[in-house]
């Protein structure tokens, strides 16, 4: 994958919270947590370099990039986080008001005609049976209309969390499925399990948020 684009983009973007946030969740001082992010570009810029080119109609692409990102930062910390700890220094590093605000953007067309289109798309695409960095999806609207279920079976940031010895850290990655549905405003996110945490594949449960006084669901255009 070529490092101008997108990935190049995702640093820019997100570079300076991941450095805020060492000393906010980790205490580091301001020196050791710019060396940390001097350190962690050529890093992510090496990883971005091994990984494959992904086709145009798959959405992911995003989301390992997000995933080398976090990686590239944690190979360079000082000492090893856990779980729980990088699970609010990665939500901490990705919310920032511009992903706030892309996540409001987003759920507005949750569950639209197009959303609906892009999940069956998704579907049918089954990019990780040639790319072991992405993703494969079923797609299982819920019975009563109240949203829809996206199950993964193939998940591309286990492929390379596992390459880079960061396995057991997938789940603080995982969490962000919640935060994010959650700025998004118009989805309640349900999960039962995760790859990562040993189960028979990933559940991504969107069920709209019913309108206040509990009569009927909140309707996106």
């Amino acid at each position: 994958m070529k490092y101008i684009g997108m990935p190049m983009g995702m640093w820019v973007l997100f570079r300076k919270s991941f450095e805020h946030n060492l000393i906010t969740e980790f205490g580091l001082d301001r020196e050791a947590a710019k060396t940390v992010a001097v350190k962690a570009k050529p890093r992510y810029k090496e990883i971005i370099a091994g990984l494959p080119e992904f086709e145009k109609e798959d959405r992911f692409k995003m989301n390992v990039v997000n995933c080398a990102l976090l990686a590239a930062f944690v190979l360079n910390m000082p000492e090893r986080p856990d779980v729980k700890r990088l699970t609010t220094y990665y939500a901490g590093s990705m919310m920032t008001p511009a992903m706030k605000w892309f996540c409001r953007k987003s759920g507005k067309s949750k569950f639209s005609d197009k959303d609906i289109s892009s999940m069956k798309a998704t579907e049918r695409l089954k990019a990780a049976d040639r790319n072991p960095y992405s993703w494969n999806m079923e797609f299982y609207p819920y019975p009563d209309g109240s949203g829809y279920e996206a199950r993964f079976s193939a998940c591309g940031i286990c492929t390379l969390m596992r390459e880079l010895g960061l396995y057991d850290l997938v789940p603080a990655m995982c969490q962000l499925d919640y935060t994010m549905s959650e700025a998004g405003g118009t989805a309640d996110f349900v999960r039962e399990y995760t790859l990562a945490s040993g189960g028979p594949y990933c559940d991504c449960g969107y069920k709209k948020k019913q309108r206040k006084g509990g009569r009927g669901y909140l309707r996106t255009a």
